[in-house]
């Protein structure tokens, strides 16, 4: 059914922050081998993962992967970031004398978000040619709705975004907010290419997903749900009395809440049993739900010049009376009476689904799955779920369920049951290997476009995945020939590609200042470091200095510091080449692919 959904849609391709006080050091403030200042969930959660799912939740299961677990830092801010550099893990051991106080700091750090101080990226993306980012809902709706302008003007707001989410991912000293930023958009995935709600990204990005990433569900669940770009992608700007379209009601309950695990088919909802966690709801939902929802939602609309309202054309939501069915109606048990006050129906709705408890292990397992394991331990969720119910109307609710998760058995044991997704394995690449080439919206054929264009082609884009439920988030997903051989093909093409004379990756200017005599041994044993965060098996390594190193020794000849043509001497030939040939293997390697 939803594939026949999807098939009919038409689908094409500053928030004021607080300056950090002067004052304690960042160790000073969220450690310094001291006590750990806040982890209230960690002694709650029992690992007994590995009774719940195979591999989840102990190093290195067998099964999964046989590569010695690295460093404790280095695991945790692949999960935890975009990727570690080699200031971030200077930042995370720096913060506790034990590895629980480490993590349990620098989670409490990175939930600090607003006292992070990120003018260095403000600074990086001011400097570019981004036109729209600062624009009202109102004025993107006038200047790439309203004229009808061509395709490269309509949808320039969803670019910018788009391209703003690499440099953001690369860039960001808040790491875990951009990490939690793209799960939510992905949850409540809108294609930013699409027509209609494509010009409206900006305010979609600023206004609805970035303020409550780290907030309440249930006030982000009502910003989506008045959202233009979501009214238009799922169809409820048209969604009537006389009319019902009940698409947004569907993926309401099915994507974004209960999820599909809790369908129960066309059941009558009197019948489905009562939920284990908590006996006042049921334990799913039917289509005869679905149905009532489509209904509560009716009149949930915009101004965009519709031919009753022709003088109200501005892009705001508007909630029309007149449109909605006022007759009672009955969701999850719920029942709600007839002629309720003005949008009641849709509120109650979103309340209902917001404390359900299969709402909160729906998001948590979710969660879990993006920033620790493809098969989420029962036992966690179930945890989670509750940290999730207790708080569901606090302001910063998601906060405390991450801060549960973070700070978990299964967080602290993690490594090897996720692997890097093309967008995740080029941003890591990036961050590890020293980029500061910001990516601009430039001119057709520039480097900026051209990277777009092959990032796209592994099929990872941001914000371009069509169908509402998101890009998936297990390995299984991302292990096809063609995703796999396309971030390869980029990996390499971003060792060697420059945008007039700054390389994408420094490797010959990294290498000079930080390799002072250049053995093949010692030219291996520095680039691992730096992109792995560790030395890998000396087998490994050994592989990468015959490569290097070609009919020199690997330990004693000095290669020089030139590209150099000498194709009857192979140790003196391409220089340059074979050292950024060198990298790209490294980035291709299990080791640096796996989390």
């Amino acid at each position: 059914m939803r594939r026949a959904r999807v098939a009919s849609r038409t689908t094409f391709w500053t928030v004021n922050r607080r300056s950090p006080a002067a004052g304690p050091t960042l160790a000073q403030r969220y450690g310094n081998g001291a006590t750990i200042r806040s982890q209230p969930f960690r002694s709650s959660v029992v690992d007994d993962s590995v009774a719940d799912a195979p591999g989840a939740g102990r190093i290195s299961a067998a099964e999964v992967l046989t590569l010695a677990p690295p460093p404790f830092a280095v695991r945790m801010l692949r999960n935890l970031s975009f990727g570690h550099t080699p200031a971030s893990i200077a930042e995370f051991n720096g913060l506790g004398s034990t590895d629980a106080q480490q993590l349990a700091n620098w989670v409490d750090w990175q939930l600090d978000w607003r006292n992070i101080d990120d003018s260095a990226l403000d600074a990086r993306i001011a400097a570019q040619d981004y036109t729209t980012l600062s624009k009202s809902l109102q004025q993107l709706w006038a200047d790439h709705i309203v004229p009808n302008p061509d395709w490269e003007v309509r949808m320039r707001p969803a670019f910018e975004i788009q391209r703003l989410q690499w440099v953001r991912a690369t860039y960001s000293k808040r790491q875990v907010r951009e990490m939690v930023v793209a799960f939510w958009h992905n949850h409540f995935n809108v294609q930013g290419s699409h027509w209609s709600a494509g010009p409206l990204y900006v305010h979609y990005d600023r206004d609805v997903i970035r303020p409550n990433a780290l907030g309440n569900f249930r006030t982000m669940l009502e910003a989506v749900a008045t959202s233009p770009s979501m009214l238009y992608y799922l169809n409820n700007n048209s969604n009537t009395r006389t009319g019902p379209n009940e698409n947004w009601a569907r993926e309401l309950m099915e994507l974004h809440t209960l999820g599909a695990i809790h369908y129960r088919g066309f059941a009558d909802p009197a019948t489905l049993p009562r939920d284990p966690m908590d006996a006042a709801y049921p334990d799913g939902y039917s289509d005869v739900d679905v149905y009532e929802v489509a209904r509560a939602f009716t009149g949930w609309t915009l101004k965009e010049g519709h031919w009753q309202f022709p003088n109200e054309n501005d892009g705001t939501f508007v909630y029309r009376s007149t449109w909605h069915d006022t007759n009672a109606k009955s969701v999850l048990g719920l029942a709600m009476a007839a002629n309720q006050a003005s949008m009641k129906d849709g509120r109650d709705v979103l309340d209902r689904l917001a404390s359900h408890p299969g709402t909160a292990r729906f998001i948590c397992s979710k969660l879990i799955r993006r920033f620790i394991t493809d098969t989420p331990p029962a036992t966690l969720v179930t945890s989670a779920a509750q940290v999730f119910r207790q708080n569901w109307q606090a302001p910063n609710q998601i906060e405390l369920v991450l801060r549960h998760i973070l700070n978990s058995t299964a967080m602290y044991n993690a490594w090897g049951q996720k692997s890097r997704r093309p967008f995740d394995a080029l941003v890591a690449a990036m961050r590890a290997g020293g980029s500061d080439w910001t990516l601009r919206m430039g001119a057709d054929g520039d480097k900026s476009s051209h990277f777009v264009w092959l990032a796209g082609l592994t099929g990872h884009t941001p914000f371009n995945w069509a169908p509402p439920n998101g890009y998936p988030d297990v390995a299984s997903a991302w292990s096809g020939s063609s995703a796999m051989a396309m971030t390869w093909k980029m990996l390499n093409w971003l060792t060697e590609a420059s945008d007039g004379d700054k390389p994408l990756l420094p490797i010959v200017q990294l290498t000079r200042a930080n390799v002072p005599t250049w053995t093949a041994n010692a030219l291996v044993d520095y680039w691992c470091t730096r992109l792995l965060g560790y030395l890998p098996t000396a087998e490994r390594r050994q592989t990468l200095a015959k490569f290097m190193a070609q009919n020199g020794d690997p330990a004693s000849y000095r290669i020089e510091d030139s590209d150099a043509w000498a194709a009857n001497d192979l140790k003196k030939h391409y220089n340059h080449q074979r050292l950024r040939s060198m990298v790209t293997l490294i980035l291709l390697s299990p080791e640096f692919m796996s989390r």
